[in-house]
């Protein structure tokens, strides 16, 4: 018969290790990191955590309840945004740090894409973002409309910068025909100039509206 140490025993069962969904989550986001989205199994995530692949249940009930956590890691590392007046500097760094937060974790974008992830800290950091922008002016619909304007130009900008960028595509290419798009492709912005000139646009055009 094979010795199981009672701390052993204890530490399959979820007991006596410390562990905390926090930690689960953070020991996803790196496996997710360093070898993709396709490696994250339960099974693959409880050795990483040196625990049987069922004590992670004791803190994620199922896969979707884990991908949903995923973005909440993400979420959760982009400070709360604060908007003072006028809000649209506050926007405008929320939407620069979500974009190096997707930049940093790029295995995660198509999770971001498609997951709304509705969780309680998710919703309870976007109650915090809509209190701020009240208080800064706007109602809350159109607070809310603001914040999801620009989440999803900025998530829709990354997953297509991440197929590579549009305008280097161009360069290969014999433009003597296009004398307009040559000179626009020859044009002093990087890809991040033009983010930020795109981003400068849409918030100065939601500004407007309010």
């Amino acid at each position: 018969m094979r010795f199981r140490d009672p701390m052993t025993a204890r530490r399959t069962r979820g007991h006596s290790v410390g562990l905390t969904r926090e930690a689960v989550l953070r020991a996803a986001l790196a496996l997710a990191d360093r070898e993709g989205l396709k490696a994250l199994s339960m099974r693959r995530l409880g050795a990483e955590l040196d625990v049987e692949a069922m004590t992670i249940y004791h803190h994620v009930p199922n896969k979707d309840a884990l991908l949903d956590g995923l973005v909440e890691q993400l979420v959760a590392s982009i400070a709360p945004p604060v908007f003072a007046t006028p809000w649209q500097d506050g926007i405008r760094r929320y939407a620069l740090d979500l974009r190096a937060a997707l930049l940093a974790h790029p295995n995660l974008v198509p999770l971001i894409a498609s997951r709304p992830a509705i969780t309680a800290q998710n919703l309870q950091t976007l109650e915090t973002a809509l209190e701020s922008l009240r208080s800064a002016g706007l109602a809350p619909a159109d607070a809310l409309d603001v914040i999801y304007a620009v989440t999803g130009f900025v998530v829709g900008q990354v997953v297509t910068a991440s197929e590579g960028d549009p305008v280097d595509q161009l360069a290969p290419l014999d433009l003597s025909e296009f004398p307009l798009l040559a000179e626009a492709a020859k044009g002093p912005r990087d890809a991040e100039a033009r983010f930020v000139f795109a981003l400068d646009a849409l918030v100065s055009g939601l500004g407007s509206t309010r």
